[in-house]
């Protein structure tokens, strides 16, 4: 198992590189949608969280991710002794239609197409995504965390309905007319995630990439009066089976199935490692189950994160986990201060755990 490091886009800098391998990291997984742009939100915070009116704007539908923006991201972590691992979510102004089934869809579905090529051609093994109308929302932050760190939580349902061009949590047309986003049915939503993956897995394979796909968070079956995909472990099975391929895998968030208010933590990683499912880890502890949990430091939640470790190397997973996000500590650099806490225990964790 290897240690790595997400970061979002602003944070893809050489002082982060470094700041990755000086905890201990080997590889990063990197955000390439400015998830701040446009909004309210702090990105000093480094914790998009999201009310009611999203976190920004989505980028430009006009420009995708280039061979060559991917090649050279590739290389500047690389020249930091590092490997880029993933990069995490599409821009919605790249697929918004493929999740709405708007009149863009197939023009959109071959975007995805041409950005899986090109993260191949650029030698980025992994494509992390979350298949969600309403995306990552409702989440609200406080000093939820021991020694009242400032974390992430929820403190409720979020089913105000969405305003009309928004979607995955995000803005794309901004003089979009009034009203909301019609609310669609759980079977419409498993539809629209065949034809993605109908069209995407086979470039997929073809480039080389694996498809990673995010369980919803936070993971309720409806957030902002939008059905959810994998709200309970048992549905990511059925996104498996939906499509085999063994381009079809899971980013595999135990802080969201922990969340979750169905199934065991310990007897889902051990369904889905042991199927060879998973692509990467999101390795991060929460205390609560939905709508009322609280992110927590990563060795002070309900989740036993050693007993983890053990059963992914029972069976033999050799893939990356990051912390995702972890609260944040009382300094001059709580976010950095936050990751290198949670960096280390990772290291401590896995070399005791292999040398089990």
């Amino acid at each position: 198992m290897k240690l790595g490091l997400g970061l979002y886009r602003h944070m893809l800098t050489r002082e982060n590189f470094q700041f990755a391998r000086q905890a201990g990291a080997t590889h990063i997984v990197a955000h390439l949608v400015d998830y701040f742009k446009g909004g309210a939100r702090n990105p000093n915070d480094n914790q998009p969280t999201g009310t009611e009116r999203g976190w920004g704007r989505a980028g430009n539908p006009e420009q995708l991710w280039t061979v060559e923006e991917l090649l050279d991201l590739r290389k500047s972590v690389e020249a930091e002794g590092l490997k880029l691992e993933a990069i995490e979510n599409f821009d919605p102004a790249h697929w918004h239609d493929v999740l709405l089934d708007g009149p863009k869809k197939q023009q959109q579905l071959e975007n995805v197409r041409t950005l899986l090529r090109r993260l191949g051609q650029a030698g980025i093994p992994i494509m992390g995504y979350n298949f969600s109308i309403a995306g990552v929302c409702g989440r609200t932050t406080g000093p939820y965390a021991r020694g009242q760190a400032m974390s992430v939580g929820m403190e409720g349902p979020l089913d105000a309905p969405m305003p009309n061009g928004m979607v995955w949590n995000m803005i794309y047309e901004p003089n979009a007319p009034a009203g909301h986003v019609p609310s669609i049915t759980p079977a419409e939503l498993w539809r629209r995630l065949g034809d993605f993956l109908d069209a995407a897995l086979p470039a997929a394979e073809e480039a080389g990439v694996t498809l990673a796909l995010h369980p919803d968070d936070p993971p309720m079956p409806t957030m902002r009066g939008q059905p959810r995909l994998v709200y309970q472990p048992r549905l990511y099975q059925r996104v498996l089976e939906l499509k085999p391929s063994p381009a079809n895998a899971l980013e595999f968030c135990l802080g969201s199935l922990a969340e979750m208010t169905e199934g065991d933590i310990y007897e889902t990683v051990e369904q889905y490692s042991r199927q060879k499912k998973l692509a990467y880890v999101h390795f991060r502890n929460v205390t609560g189950k939905v709508p009322h949990y609280r992110e927590t430091f990563i060795d002070d939640g309900d989740i036993d994160m050693l007993r983890v470790l053990r059963i992914l190397k029972k069976n033999r997973f050799s893939g990356v986990l990051i912390p995702d996000h972890t609260p944040q500590m009382n300094c001059a650099a709580p976010w950095h201060a936050g990751m290198a806490y949670a960096l280390g225990y990772m290291r401590a964790a896995l070399r005791s755990v292999e040398a089990e």
